[in-house]
């Protein structure tokens, strides 16, 4: 239970640092789906709802652009939630593996030297197995 802790303490953490990035994001998503919105003659709401399932990679087909310069703007929404995505994504793994050294290094009582040892040694392991082998 201490790890979800862990996990939600640094994971905020990492929100808030990135929270101007995150922001930049959404407001770029929605400013784009606002854009084409206009240019199809939507209401508002449907702009903003299509411009993040857009963003997101959904794409129910409920609604959809007719005009070509609105199918660009599409794409250029989908590359930028494509970076929104991997942002929340690393920000994840990196949360993760944080707290994850922090529950061995505090619940297990391991030295701080220990830890470097084990993280090495796992890195190293991971290593030797991904590693392609030369013929």
């Amino acid at each position: 239970m201490k790890f979800a802790f862990y996990f939600l303490h640094y994971f905020y953490e990492g929100l808030v640092l990135f929270f101007p990035l995150i922001l930049f994001f959404i407001a770029f998503i929605t400013l784009l789906g606002s854009i084409v919105g206009r240019i199809e003659g939507w209401t508002k709401f449907n702009a903003i709802y299509w411009s993040f399932i857009t963003a997101l990679t959904v794409g129910y087909g409920d609604i959809r652009p007719s005009r070509k310069i609105s199918k660009v703007m599409s794409i250029i929404i989908a590359f930028t939630g494509i970076m929104f995505t991997g942002l929340l994504v690393a920000l994840t793994v990196a949360t993760a593996t944080t707290a994850f050294e922090d529950h061995l290094y505090i619940e297990k009582n391991m030295t701080l030297e220990e830890l470097e040892e084990a993280t090495k040694k796992r890195r190293e392991e991971y290593s030797a197995r991904f590693k392609v082998k030369e013929q």
